[in-house]
């Protein structure tokens, strides 16, 4: 049976990894599109040798892959490709194969590189990625794919960017998603034989290049050893274990060759949580590292691995292409550059990124909302370029959203920046980049804490009674009562129906005096709310209209003299209904 990643379990909102998402999909207009004219005559590859002495040949030459996975469009791939090939590779590697893949293959051909050409299955990806398929039952979707991916293989088979096809991406893995128990390994080994289906298939049409199909790590191997004989080696994604497919194939008794088809530093499913929960993210130079030692690993075990496609020569720039991404923005990493030096590459001329060490956050498990915190990091250019510092904040684990933000920030000139707090309450991730002026960047990040702004005064709704409108009693995270909202903890929270006219007040127990309220959002805020003041709890006096909420932290200074207090919203600030991890009402 496969081992599931070490994967955490999903936070509220869906907090997924941060494994970059990779958009290979077929497209869907792509079959009708006209198939284009291939090539007059292709390389024939080969995979020869005999058991542990294997060797992959291209027009009867040894070739050892030397490769990265590929990001850029394919507009892009006359701009980018010539520095792939700088940088010593010999390959690429995509997730899908159409009638858009032509130029593409165009270009790689011209610089002297090759593809290796995949096909997307669902559920493709790993955890949390595609749709589910019954590979047991679902013909129709099976009798697509054989009709869909045999028509590129015919149209591109003679294509000279060709090294091997790629039939699905971690779906042995993914099925887990879909599927459990004996289910699932029936489904695995129907999914399975369905490869060798695809493989067998793509021979008849094109004997001239090896089928491969990749999995996340070597679990999948003995489903593809027992159902897809047709397959001409063995292909895994593979991080911080990437050392350890030797020892696998080794014990498994497999009788086939492999390549790594994703590889580098340790993803975040594999990096142990930092004080505040949060993945503990590696720094540049030990992400540099981390290529060098998959590729060693990788190409040590000679005669049986035959190279690997490193992850990722992309160019987006948000969380998970900050992580992986040899050039984020098209600005190279020390990553990028000991790629290159493991490819056998000249980098003795090369202008070197700025490197960040040393990275803390004061109070970070405790940084008040919308205050000035602080963080320290040792920052230096090894070729004495001048430097420029951004500062940016993400969001992953509280709404798992991926997009970098520019925050304010003060450069103190000692390696101490000064920034202002985000006001959404939560564990964020700051953001260090550097940048030389030469087309280099350094990136280091560490994780803060944000927590409501400390209230003067005496908190007169805490622990009194509450009433709601509506509480959701039974979704992630719950029963969520008004309760919820009054009793000083920020690890629970009051969540209403999924409906805008929605209201919560707390009982103070006799008519008081109060001069500020402080409303605590979750992810689920009110974009439009009404704070309401009543003596008898039926009739509502008015002393504070929101239009334009944003979440987070709403700090209200509001003079009032009541028993009662309501938060009465009218409009939801996103699909969800409202949510307050606390509701306090002061007298300072």
């Amino acid at each position: 049976m496969i081992t599931s990643r070490s994967r955490r379990p999903a936070r509220p909102r869906g907090r997924t990894t941060a494994r970059l998402a990779v958009a290979g999909v077929l497209a869907a207009a792509a079959a009708a599109l006209p198939v284009p004219t291939a090539q007059a005559a292709g390389s024939v590859v080969k995979v020869t040798g005999s058991q542990g002495a294997w060797q992959l040949t291209v027009d009867g030459a040894p070739y050892t892959v030397k490769g990265l996975t590929w990001g850029p469009s394919v507009a892009d791939a006359g701009r980018y490709m010539p520095d792939v090939k700088s940088m010593g590779v010999n390959t690429i590697r995509t997730w899908g194969t159409d009638a858009t893949t032509k130029p593409l293959l165009d270009s790689a051909a011209e610089n002297g590189i090759k593809v290796i050409a995949g096909f997307w299955l669902q559920p493709g990806g790993g955890p949390g990625s595609g749709g589910c398929v019954n590979y047991l039952t679902d013909t129709a979707y099976k009798n697509d794919m054989l009709a869909e991916f045999p028509k590129w293989v015919e149209a591109y088979k003679d294509h000279e960017g060709v090294l091997m096809w790629n039939v699905g991406n971690e779906s042995v893995l993914g099925l887990q998603n879909c599927y459990n128990g004996d289910e699932l390994e029936r489904q695995r080994d129907a999914y399975t034989t369905f490869v060798n289906e695809i493989a067998k298939k793509i021979h008849a049409i094109d004997p001239n290049h090896p089928v491969t199909s990749t999995d996340a790590w070597t679990g999948a191997w003995p489903y593809y050893k027992k159902n897809a004989p047709d397959l001409d080696l063995y292909a895994v994604n593979s991080y911080d274990a990437v050392c350890d497919i030797r020892a696998t194939w080794e014990s498994g008794g497999y009788d086939k060759p492999y390549i790594v088809t994703e590889g580098g530093p340790a993803g975040e499913w594999e990096v142990p949580d930092d004080a505040n929960g949060i993945p503990d993210e590696p720094t540049d130079v030990a992400k540099a590292e981390g290529y060098q030692r998959a590729w060693d690993c990788v190409n040590g075990h000679q005669g049986v691995s035959l190279g690997a496609t490193l992850f990722h020569y992309g160019t987006e720039y948000d969380f998970g292409g900050v992580w992986f991404n040899l050039l984020p923005a098209g600005q190279k990493r020390l990553s990028y550059y000991a790629v290159k030096e493991a490819y056998g590459a000249d980098t003795s001329g090369d202008n070197t990124p700025p490197v960040i060490s040393g990275m803390t956050v004061d109070n970070a498990s405790a940084v008040e909302a919308g205050k000035p915190f602080t963080f320290r990091a040792s920052v230096s250019d090894p070729d004495g370029d001048a430097l420029t510092h951004q500062v940016l904040v993400n969001s992953k684990y509280i709404d798992d959203s991926g997009q970098l933000t520019d925050a304010e920030f003060t450069d103190r000139g000692d390696g101490t920046f000064e920034v202002t707090a985000p006001d959404k309450l939560g564990a964020w991730k700051v953001y260090l980049k550097s940048t030389d002026g030469k087309g280099n960047v350094g990136i280091e990040t560490k994780s803060f804490t944000v927590v409501p702004p400390k209230v003067d005064g005496v908190n007169l709704a805490s622990g009194k009674p509450a009433e709601a409108s509506s509480f959701q009693p039974d979704s992630v995270g719950c029963p969520c009562p008004a309760a919820n909202a009054v009793d000083g903890s920020f690890d629970t929270r009051w969540a209403s129906e999924w409906a805008d006219q929605q209201w919560i007040q707390v009982d103070l127990g006799a008519t008081t005096s109060f001069d500020h309220v402080q409303l605590a959002w979750e992810a689920a805020y009110a974009k439009a709310y009404t704070v309401q003041t009543s003596d008898n709890g039926q009739d509502w006096n008015t002393v504070h209209t929101e239009t334009a909420g944003n979440g987070g932290i709403d700090d209200i200074q509001v003079t009032g003299n009541a028993r009662y207090v309501r938060v009465s919203a009218s409009e939801r600030g996103t699909p969800w209904g409202y949510s307050l991890y606390e509701f306090g009402v002061y007298r300072r």
